[in-house]
């Protein structure tokens, strides 16, 4: 890490982070985490912070939930938290599926699931974060009308997504097939990669019922 990401762990993961612990599921309050009551929007798989500083910054009257499990990543996205002057992000390390089942249900806005593994071997695939059990769990946390919003730039995972989210029979496609790009979702470094390699990106965005 750079001496800036290892100052910006050092002096704001005290007010802005939140560790998962390993074992039993530890509730969260969200109102009390945040210190507001406002809708609120999980993202799953962080990464280096880009994506969640950018939609934050332009969606101030929403708070926004990062859960990464790489500590360079968070750092990163604590300072670009610090440099923003965001007052709407918390951070959480570690294992996102925990983290989803200490939340009440029906609390959350909206789900971000955006680039996640592929696991692209068949034996893999089980480790995928889009199967059917852990979409129930997402489902659940969603307050009606809530979206779940995933983007991927592997084709068969692309197509084993919306296999997975037509199954639900409480998610309804917003947009009948993959979405156009929404605006809103900014193009990261990642992205371009994906897209000058000839990989085209997948959005897929579900509605809880």
């Amino acid at each position: 890490m750079s001496d800036r990401q290892t100052d910006a762990l050092g002096r704001l993961w005290p007010a802005y982070g939140l560790d998962v612990p390993d074992g039993p599921v530890v509730p969260v309050d969200l109102a009390d985490l945040f210190g507001r009551r406002a809708p609120v929007v999980l993202e799953i798989g962080s990464g280096m912070g880009d994506t969640t500083a950018m939609m934050a910054a332009a969606d101030p009257d929403r708070d926004y939930l990062a859960v990464e499990v790489h500590t360079p990543g968070i750092a990163n996205l604590l300072d670009l938290v610090d440099r923003g002057g965001l007052r709407n992000v918390r951070v959480a390390q570690g294992d996102a599926l925990s983290l989803v089942s200490g939340l009440p249900e029906g609390v959350l806005d909206a789900v971000h699931v955006f680039f996640p593994d592929p696991w692209p071997k068949s034996r893999h695939h089980k480790r995928r974060i889009i199967q059917p059990t852990h979409v129930a769990l997402l489902r659940s946390r969603l307050r009606p009308g809530g979206m779940l919003h995933c983007a991927t730039d592997w084709a068969e995972y692309a197509e084993a997504m919306r296999e997975t989210l037509e199954a639900d029979p409480e998610l309804v496609d917003a947009y009948g097939g993959f979405a156009p790009r929404p605006a809103h979702r900014p193009v990261t470094k990642f992205e371009r990669r994906a897209i000058t390699a000839g990989r085209p990106v997948a959005d897929l965005l579900y509605r809880r019922r």
